[in-house]
């Protein structure tokens, strides 16, 4: 093994993803909804080795509703970085109340995940409403995550308006589908000046593992964990292919040719 490449496996080994100044261990972020109870919410969340855990404000309690199960009781603030998310949001004003919420009921937690939905069928974003709202909770100094389309143009203009991170979909929100337009994310990677993360239409491993090898910084799911047969050991699946992911892009993987191409080349042999 040649000295460059124990130095990438090295540097593959501390290979932090950097949200807002903060370095975090895994790239794999999960959210906290869809399980069958507490319990299991708990069991995948430390199989997953996810650092960030996103919070729907408007559908948990996180201490809001004394008399009922209390996420914060399995999911610590004290050991995860809490993601509030505007989740079920369908307006600007909305997810701005909601992110103020969510501060006010996390002691000015400032780190928010911003989504703005315009269809209650496809859970795509409205970029009209969710460009209006980034820009409030920017100047109300949020720092914000934000859910949008695989549009270039929309990635950038939300990372020139100060987002700390911008996180286009791959499919739509819980369909499992995959990446469906890997260059369109390829093109946002390439771009960015800022952590890119894919969020929404993972199924299964292999699909975290693509968008690493894309180039992306990190993945956020939920329903692909939560919804499986088994949420604690796929947890487990993702958390290596989201590694797997990362190595293969760093590695560099070889170029996709037409034809055949010999491992064991005919120069130089005598028959």
């Amino acid at each position: 093994m040649t000295t460059q490449s124990l130095h990438k496996i090295s540097s593959a080994n501390h290979d932090p993803l950097i949200i807002a100044g903060v370095e975090y261990g895994s790239r794999l972020l999960v959210g906290s909804g869809k399980y069958k109870d507490l319990e299991e919410t708990r069991l995948a969340t430390e199989a997953s080795g996810a650092e960030i855990i996103t919070v729907a404000i408007r559908r948990t309690n996180i201490g809001q509703n004394a008399d009922e199960p209390n996420l914060l009781d399995v999911i610590s603030p004290k050991e995860y970085t809490l993601l509030p998310n505007t989740a079920g949001c369908f307006t600007a004003e909305d997810a701005v109340r909601t992110c103020r919420l969510a501060r006010e009921l996390l002691d000015g937690h400032d780190l928010v995940k911003l989504e703005v939905l315009g269809d209650k069928k496809t859970l795509f974003p409205d970029i009209a409403q969710t460009l209006d709202a980034a820009e409030t909770l920017i100047k109300d100094n949020f720092k914000v995550m934000v859910y949008t389309n695989d549009d270039p143009i929309v990635a950038r203009r939300l990372e020139e308006m100060g987002c700390v991170a911008v996180m286009p979909l791959a499919a739509p929100i819980g369909s499992g589908l995959g990446i469906r337009n890997p260059y369109n994310i390829l093109t946002i990677v390439e771009n960015a000046n800022v952590p890119i993360l894919v969020d929404a239409g993972v199924g299964t491993a292999s699909d975290a593992a693509v968008a690493m090898e894309l180039g992306c910084d990190g993945v956020l799911m939920n329903t692909a964990i939560a919804g499986a047969k088994d949420p604690v050991l796929m947890a487990s699946a993702m958390k290596k292919a989201i590694e797997a992911g990362r190595e293969a892009y760093l590695a560099g993987r070889i170029p996709r040719k037409r034809f055949a191409s010999a491992s064991s080349p005919l120069d130089g042999t005598f028959f």
